[in-house]
């Protein structure tokens, strides 16, 4: 199978609202929120004047991993002109740098599953942030098993990613937390 042809194609339009993608050979459909949609709004904002003229930041495409995984990341950071061809799916090997945004019913897949994918594809840095528990998770040094380092930082200070882009700050103060969340530590 050609991995740059998304298999999520056929599923465009099946699932008005849900997120969609295919992880350990299952069709997932997540449902988004508003909290949703702002973390990844404001992150994306915080991300694109820092990564250069020569990076780009695209949002919900398909990067085929193998047969049974193909992710749409919240946010990917892969080089501008790949962004510029405006496809529906692109190599994984292009991403330099991507964000997850925790929803109902996501939480393995974005704290289990995908960093092994993504850290095994070699890529650099993963950040989730979580509007569910009012945090964010940073993880680097990516290793065949997973990434070798990992911070958990409570939303409110700045989060600073050192990252091969060099260093990007995404703020963190005014991401929203869902109502009922869990406190903050």
């Amino acid at each position: 199978m050609n991995r740059l042809h998304s298999q999520l194609a056929r599923f465009e339009d099946a699932f008005p609202g849900f997120r969609t993608e295919i992880v350990e050979g299952d069709v997932v459909a997540s449902p988004v929120t508003p909290h949703h949609g702002m973390t990844i709004h404001r992150v994306w904002s915080a991300l694109e004047p820092q990564v250069g003229d020569s990076w780009g930041v695209t949002s919900d495409v398909a990067f085929p991993f193998d047969e049974e995984n193909e992710f749409c990341p919240d946010l990917a950071v892969i080089p501008a002109a790949e962004v510029a061809k405006n496809q529906i799916s692109y190599a994984p090997d292009l991403i330099e740098m991507v964000i997850e945004v925790v929803s109902r019913g996501s939480s393995r897949r974005d704290y289990e599953i995908k960093p092994r994918r993504y850290a095994a594809q070699g890529i650099a840095n993963y950040l989730i942030f979580d509007p569910l528990k009012g945090h964010c998770v940073a993880m680097w040094n990516p290793g065949p098993d997973g990434y070798r380092g990992r911070d958990t930082i409570p939303y409110g200070p700045d989060l600073t990613a050192d990252s091969p882009l060099g260093k990007l700050t995404v703020p963190t103060a005014s991401l929203p937390v869902d109502p009922k969340a869990r406190p903050r530590p």
